[in-house]
């Protein structure tokens, strides 16, 4: 691998998400400063939203770490779950002993109790629910009434949901009209913006160790984004792609053709040759922008 060649510690664009690489974009802080609010408020239903790629369970487990002692959270990344399984893991998750006999009124009735004894310790209980619009709509319902549970002074359980923007279609749905009517706050994930993206691949190349001068071109970096749109999954897998092949050719700094090298390995980004408009950009706009440059030294 091209670790050692490029003196790094670890992989710098994983497309695993880890909050070690947090980069604070504006969407990103956005986003993060909303569910803290709101959690911190005591509402009861937030939702946030964004494209495949844009970086919803980073900024869930984000979340989860910032959270202080004071929090009991419950994370559940699988949505495709029955109404009793969903409340069987929330159980196991919060560490709340299930009974003997596992009947969806024992469980609805054990995790009363156990959000009871939380709410007597002074500890808030917050469930992070991931994909959510995968999620069966019997079971998004069953989590509304679990969330109906309060004391006088407030809730007993706060739900965040994650989902891509088709989630707004399910909660559209007439049968679960009262969960939308539940969500207090929402947010939605945007891309990174150009700026933004050169400071996101230096920010993870820091992190995974780089000491050295600039790696990635001017014309890397705008052929990147304009490929990638600024989705930081697909930023990840370029640029991880375009330092392989890099790597292979005994250089040090990513041109253009090694970036466009990694765009013709990628099945989800269509050939930079193609004349198709990537947020109002064409082959014709990029060689206006950047005239002979693009043909002559393509690096």
């Amino acid at each position: 691998m091209y670790l050692n060649h490029f003196g790094l510690k670890e992989l710098p664009f994983s497309i695993t998400p880890d909050t070690s690489f947090y980069f604070a974009s504006r969407s990103y802080q956005e986003g993060l400063n909303t569910l803290l609010f709101a959690i911190l408020s005591g509402e009861g239903f937030i939702k946030i939203t964004g494209e495949v790629g844009t970086g919803k369970t980073l900024l869930c487990r984000k979340l989860m770490s910032s959270l202080d002692a004071s929090f009991k959270v419950a994370y559940v990344p699988n949505p495709y779950l029955e109404p009793q399984s969903l409340l069987m893991v929330l159980a196991q998750e919060l560490g709340i002993a299930l009974p003997g006999e596992v009947t969806q009124h024992a469980l609805l009735n054990a995790l009363t109790h156990g959000l009871l004894d939380f709410a007597r310790e002074g500890i808030k209980v917050v469930v992070c629910l991931d994909e959510v619009q995968a999620m069966p709509i019997e079971t998004l319902e069953a989590l509304r009434l679990l969330s109906n549970l309060e004391t006088e002074k407030r809730k007993l359980l706060q739900v965040v949901i994650f989902g891509q923007p088709e989630l707004e279609d399910k909660l559209n749905h007439a049968s679960i009209r009262q969960l939308k009517q539940r969500i207090t706050f929402e947010y939605q994930l945007g891309r990174l913006s150009s700026d933004e993206m050169r400071y996101y691949l230096n920010h993870r190349l820091v992190i995974a160790g780089y000491q050295g001068s600039r790696i990635f071109s001017n014309l890397a970096l705008t052929l990147m984004y304009l490929k990638s749109q600024g989705v930081p999954r697909l930023v990840n897998i370029l640029a991880h792609k375009a330092l392989l092949a890099t790597y292979g050719k005994g250089k040090h700094q990513v041109g253009f053709s090694e970036v466009l090298a990694a765009v013709s390995d990628t099945k989800s980004i269509e050939s930079i040759w193609r004349k198709v408009h990537l947020h109002g950009f064409s082959l014709a706009v990029l060689l206006s922008m950047f005239g002979s440059a693009l043909l002559v030294y393509p690096q």
